[in-house]
């Protein structure tokens, strides 16, 4: 997955989570934030951060936030990203533990369900929701950053998924390198943590991936391990 122009920036304030102002070739400019979480630990004043341009005049923002250094390391928080690099390693048979598709395909409904993949291999089928993690303290990444409702339900939609017989499996792209655990962030949403580890006792596969971040894109990275207790 690649951008296709990006420049750099220092980030000033986002009065919204839409919008951020950022100090672009010295004037400050409103760009587009494309992630609606929180993102406090990264967007702090100062802070360098990756720009992309989008190339025409018909948007109301020139550019769109899409990265910002952590102190040395490099973190996308693109939201729409995570889903391309899954989908590309997947098509690429790159994720060992979900065998080698001969068919994938975006955005499936399952019943009343929405799964952001399908896959077909020729033992299986299976559906794949999956989630950008952009939150990282002392080495260890976790999901969510914010308390989320619709997360909890998809880990429901997947294990009825399970039940019907397809496979499942909850796949949290790690936005960075540099980590060495995932876990899911209790203190923030227990809720989720707690439908988590029911999900996976019901046969969801629950799997983390590092990525491998450039200023010009991301690529799926190395497995992370995964502790739920």
């Amino acid at each position: 997955m690649e951008y296709t122009k990006i420049k750099h920036g220092i980030f000033h304030e986002r009065p919204n989570r839409f919008i951020a102002r950022v100090t672009v070739d010295g004037a400050l400019e409103t760009v587009h934030v494309k992630n609606t979480g929180r993102c406090r630990e990264l967007l702090m004043p100062g802070a360098t951060v990756i720009l992309e341009d989008a190339g025409h005049a018909g948007r109301k923002t020139r550019y769109s936030l899409v990265g910002v250094y952590k102190g040395e390391m490099l973190v996308n928080i693109d939201s729409q990203a995570p889903n391309m690099v899954v989908y590309e390693a997947l098509c690429q048979g790159k994720l060992e533990t979900l065998g080698i598709p001969s068919q994938v395909a975006k955005e499936v409904t399952f019943g009343k369900s929405r799964f952001d993949l399908y896959y077909e291999t020729p033992e299986e089928k299976g559906f794949v929701e999956v989630k950008g993690v952009t939150l990282e303290e002392e080495g260890i990444a976790m999901f969510p950053d914010a308390p989320t409702e619709r997360g909890a339900r998809h880990l429901l939609e997947l294990a009825e998924a399970v039940e019907a017989g397809y496979q499942g499996c909850i796949f949290f792209l790690i936005q960075m390198q540099g980590v060495h655990l995932f876990r899911p962030n209790r203190a923030m949403d227990p809720s989720f943590a707690r439908a988590l580890q029911w999900a996976r006792d019901r046969g969801v596969k629950v799997l983390a991936y590092d990525a491998v971040v450039t200023e010009n894109g991301m690529t799926l990275g190395h497995p992370v391990p995964v502790v739920l207790e």
